[in-house]
């Protein structure tokens, strides 16, 4: 008689298939940490052009937007795709409206993305409580920042400046990056501790 459980000879399968391709994960992470370190750093930079911030702002959401959407099928079917290619959806859609109206006033733009970052927070705690993948203590803490830095921008209305929104931005993508990296080098020692047994 078989006693294996089937939905753990799932989650072993899926396992195994991730960390074959951790890779994906760790580069998806390391690009995330960049574009959210750039959207720290322009905004203080670029002081007083308001025009350069949310077109720089939405250019980095974008394409860490492409790479989540681009990663989550790469990488193959697994139980967090369907989350990363909404938040994926988001980045970019979110990224197109900052390019599209520089010139939208900072009190939309800074209502818009506190809505954002507060579906994502959502969207994410949820996901990690119910999916519990691996790593997802690191999804956990990832959507409560991302759910309180919605909060604080909501809050900072109408005085919030762009800069504060390039610094929430940045943080939100720098905590998402990480988790993507640390759940990388999981999967990693996963894949090397697995490897020998398999052969």
């Amino acid at each position: 008689m078989n006693n294996i459980n089937p939905p753990l000879a799932n989650l072993r399968h899926e396992l195994e298939h991730m960390s074959a391709h951790w890779w994906w994960f760790f580069l998806l992470g390391a690009l995330l940490v960049i574009c959210g370190t750039c959207a720290i750093i322009f905004p203080a930079v670029l002081v007083g052009t308001s025009l350069a911030v949310p077109v720089i702002l939405g250019v980095l959401l974008m394409v860490g937007g492409v790479a989540m959407i681009i990663e989550s099928f790469w990488a193959g079917r697994w139980s967090g795709l369907l989350l990363e290619l909404l938040v994926g959806l988001l980045y970019v859609i979110c990224g197109f409206v900052l390019v599209d109206n520089p010139f939208e006033s900072a009190l939309f733009l800074t209502l818009f993305i506190s809505v954002m970052f507060i579906v994502m927070g959502i969207f994410r705690t949820v996901a990690a409580l119910m999916l519990q993948f691996p790593q997802w203590g690191w999804a956990l803490l990832n959507g409560v920042i991302t759910f309180l830095a919605g909060i604080v921008i909501y809050r900072s209305l109408p005085e919030g400046a762009l800069w504060v929104v390039g610094l929430l931005i940045g943080l939100e993508m720098l905590f998402n990056g990480w988790m993507w990296v640390m759940m990388a080098m999981a999967l990693r020692s996963l894949h090397q501790n697995t490897a020998p047994a398999a052969k």
